[in-house]
């Protein structure tokens, strides 16, 4: 599944230093605005324990994690939604992906500019929400002069239609996004604004405060001050000093990068959290297959039924579905093997109607 998270921000709020780190790619990480001119793209590994005891127990001939995209897009300005700075290209961009990795900066640094001339996240967050409001406001007129005409004449959709886009253009006026307000609509109202208008603040979002070597553990002020203004939105925050992951990204060793952590009093990089959180946020699920050949992970959405997961390895998989052999991953790891788990009677046989779980062991029985 090409899902992708796209991160966000001022310039140099540390974007490019994270996806560096993130993707050991080469996007140009430097200290004026526009650095990252076009979007960088990056392909990194989600990591799951889970994989690593399975292949342990299986030792397979090759192990295949599952992945996201990710994608680095250049620093947004007031006045984008106009088109100011790179604020066409920006929004653009911003309107593809399917997720937003919103990058705030909370460390002072006199050794790194802000393109506002002071450190202040909660400004940051409002200019970005302000900027891609009004970018949203524009594409809800449009819409809605499109449907006014057919709503007057009686049509029905169009109608319903216009009543949805009144009622998120009312919220986005008074400053805020259009996420807050999808609990409250039902399913023809969110295909509306979410897959239809692709609404950019209506995109699930993971705020990533950048912080120093201090404050990675507790937070600072700078780092309060956002948590509370963003507790409306039930949004993930998290902390992550990206000069320290930019550090553990250059090191050559699994065994050097240990001991840094250890050094630094980390359990693991910030990375791998940003990238689960990044996963979740996109609403997958990881299944498993695991033979002699391969152990690989394979992403579907959560609520996927089998047939369709299936079909994620392969088309026919999904045209013949007879049937899923499934085994959970705490029986598999508990009783060691494929085989124990069938003497223990343990591996279940479902249909064409069974929702995959996360972490479930699937093999597929299809007919062509």
């Amino acid at each position: 599944m090409a899902l992708q998270c796209g991160i966000v921000g001022l310039p140099n709020v540390g974007k490019s230093t994270l996806f560096n780190a993130l993707t050991s790619g080469k996007a140009l990480a430097a200290n004026y605005p526009f650095a990252t001119k076009d979007p960088n793209l990056g392909i990194i590994t989600v990591p799951d324990q889970r994989l690593d005891k399975l292949a342990e127990l299986v030792t397979p001939q090759r192990v295949v994690p599952t992945t996201v995209e990710i994608l680095d897009i250049a620093g947004l300005i007031k006045g984008a939604s106009k088109g100011e700075g790179l604020g066409n290209q920006f929004l653009a961009n911003i309107r593809e992906v399917d997720a937003i990795v919103h990058v705030v900066r909370c460390f002072d640094d006199d050794n790194v500019v802000h393109v506002d001339g002071s450190v202040n996240p909660v400004r940051d967050k409002e200019i970005i929400d302000l900027e891609l409001g009004l970018k949203d406001l524009e594409t809800i007129e449009k819409r809605m002069d499109k449907v006014s005409r057919t709503a007057k004449a009686g049509n029905k959709d169009d109608l319903k239609a216009l009543e949805i886009l009144t009622k998120v253009k009312a919220h986005l006026e008074t400053g805020r996004v259009a996420r807050e307000l999808l609990a409250d609509l039902d399913e023809d109202g969110k295909t509306l604004i979410v897959r239809d208008l692709a609404l950019l603040t209506a995109k699930p979002v993971l705020y990533v405060c950048n912080v120093d070597e201090s404050a990675i553990e507790s937070g600072n002020a700078h780092t309060e001050a956002f948590k509370k203004m963003v507790a409306a939105e039930n949004a993930e925050v998290i902390l992550i000093c990206a000069g320290i992951e930019a550090q553990i990204a250059e090191m050559d060793t699994p065994e050097e990068r240990q001991e840094f952590l250890e050094m630094m009093g980390l359990a693991e990089p910030g990375v791998n959290k940003l990238i689960r959180s990044a996963y979740k946020l996109l609403n997958l699920i990881t299944y498993f297959t695991a033979g002699e050949k391969e152990v690989r992970a394979w992403t579907v959405r959560r609520g996927t039924k089998a047939p369709e997961a299936a079909g994620v390895i392969h088309s026919d998989f999904e045209k013949g579905f007879i049937r899923a052999e499934v085994i959970k991953y705490n029986d598999f790891v508990a009783l060691g093997s494929e085989a124990k788990v069938k003497e223990a009677g343990k591996m279940a046989v479902e249909g064409k109607e069974y929702v995959v779980q996360d972490g479930d062991i699937m093999h597929f029985r299809f007919n062509v």
